[in-house]
């Protein structure tokens, strides 16, 4: 899975739904600024960074409805940023 590819409502959605734990979390921020899971694992200090980046692709594999991201988005994500 390729996150930093993923746009900034869809990251939005994904930190929202997939209910990551503080290790994820982690993870997942510096894989979207694309930074490779070698490097992550060392800045994270994580010797089981596949093991959590496997939980990670998963969560986000299980919460990944096109059909639902993109009415959240529109009808939550959108509303928010433009009152802020």
């Amino acid at each position: 899975m390729i996150v930093h590819e993923f746009t900034l409502p869809q990251i939005e959605y994904y930190r929202t739904f997939c209910n990551f734990d503080e290790r994820e979390s982690a993870l997942f921020e510096l894989r979207c600024k694309n930074i490779p899971l070698s490097q992550c694992a060392e800045i994270l200090q994580y010797d089981d960074a596949k093991k959590i980046s496997r939980r990670v692709n998963n969560k986000i594999e299980k919460v990944t409805n096109v059909k639902r991201m993109n009415e959240w988005i529109e009808n939550v994500y959108w509303k928010n940023l433009i009152q802020n």
